[in-house]
């Protein structure tokens, strides 16, 4: 199909390969080519030829602009710089878990430079470029006002409950010169042209027309530049068992106490902030995979009091497997890190996984506010 000829530039909604590329690569680093390992070597080169262009290491490169964006096409450039840096965030970390450089035409290249260089694009769009401009709409001082995008551009049922017709609306509110009545705070739009050059108007759809493309591969980037150098392994994360159906009831693990899986379990918290704070533990899902049986368990947490919850501590003790929504304290577990407190009435959802009954689950502080 093309991937072990195609040595590609770009990395868009219409062009695949090197995202294919990049994908096989990690197979052939993780050690899971067997017998294919000279067809997915070929893959792995194709691969580096696309990481090598982004950095302008290559034989060929992409274009940038003089603020030193990547730069395809005037329509909706942005798909392809966001698309482009999470591959090279991707297979930075790739690069690092296997202990390798990228080895380009210009030399070869440490992992941070692949990372480095998809931070220069993330902060390129969220301003750091000569016109001072954030193309995500909502962020910094000086954002685009009239985006291509129709709920935007009128106003809000909110505000003006009024029945606008289709017509209507492109009448009245795509022509308007005005800002945007209605905020798509998040939307990346299409971003400026080869000189760094944006016309901030609504008709000039090339430029201002927001995307889920555009915005999908940059939470991937996001997520993990606020991870910092933890020295994540890539190639070897905690893999838990693929799923296989289970018709028959869960047979509990063998401990000295067993509980139920397939009943909601509610752990108390100490008599102190049982009035504050309620916990429940429920079995989603288990499977059995080289004859050890697998539960998945959803652990819900929620603010029963009248105040915002803040600095929360768990102890969580019996856990013998991955757990995810929460923040590993060192001999507690707080607030993941995209929260910070839990309103009046607010839950949070953790899960882990693991072949035993439910961990035992409390909470051993917190604070209302």
């Amino acid at each position: 199909m093309g991937g072990t000829g195609w040595g590609m530039t770009e990395f868009g909604w219409d062009v695949k390969y090197p995202g294919v590329q990049t994908l096989v690569a990690k197979f052939l680093m993780q050690g899971k080519a067997g017998h294919y390992a000279p067809v997915f070597e070929r893959y792995q080169q194709k691969a580096e030829y696309f990481m090598c262009s982004c950095l302008g290491k290559g034989s060929r490169n992409v274009q940038k602009t003089p603020g030193g964006l990547i730069f395809r096409q005037r329509w909706n450039n942005m798909q392809f710089v966001t698309s482009a840096s999470f591959l090279a965030t991707v297979y930075s970390d790739y690069l690092a878990s296997a202990g390798r450089d990228l080895k380009c035409s210009a030399g070869n290249v440490a992992p941070a430079e692949l990372l480095g260089f998809a931070k220069s694009q993330v902060d390129y769009i969220l301003g750091d470029n000569p016109r001072a401009t954030s193309y995500m709409v909502g962020y910094g001082n000086n954002y685009p006002q009239r985006v291509h995008h129709r709920a935007s551009s009128i106003v809000s049922i909110k505000v003006n409950p009024s029945f606008v017709s289709c017509r209507g609306g492109y009448a009245t509110w795509f022509s308007s010169k005005g800002s945007d009545p209605n905020l798509l705070v998040g939307a990346v739009v299409g971003g400026p042209d080869a000189y760094d050059n944006f016309g901030d108007r609504r008709d000039n759809y090339e430029q201002t027309e927001p995307a889920t493309y555009n915005n999908a591969p940059i939470l991937g980037i996001l997520a993990r530049l606020n991870a910092g150098h933890g020295g994540y392994n890539q190639l070897l994360p905690v893999i838990v068992p693929a799923a296989t159906p289970v018709v028959t009831k869960p047979s509990p693990a063998p401990k000295p106490k067993t509980i139920p899986p397939t009943k909601p379990k509610t752990t108390p918290a100490p008599a102190s902030s049982s009035g504050a704070i309620a916990i429940q533990q429920k079995l989603t899902t288990s499977w059995i995979s080289n004859g050890k049986r697998y539960y998945r368990y959803s652990t819900i947490v929620t603010n029963k009091s009248a105040k915002t919850l803040k600095n929360l501590k768990l102890s969580i003790s019996k856990l013998y497997g991955p757990l995810w929504g929460l923040t590993n304290l060192g001999n507690a577990y707080g607030f993941p890190s995209w929260l910070n407190n839990l309103a009046a009435g607010k839950s949070l959802e953790f899960v882990y996984i693991h072949t035993a009954n439910a961990a035992d689950v409390s909470v051993s502080a917190y604070t209302l506010a």
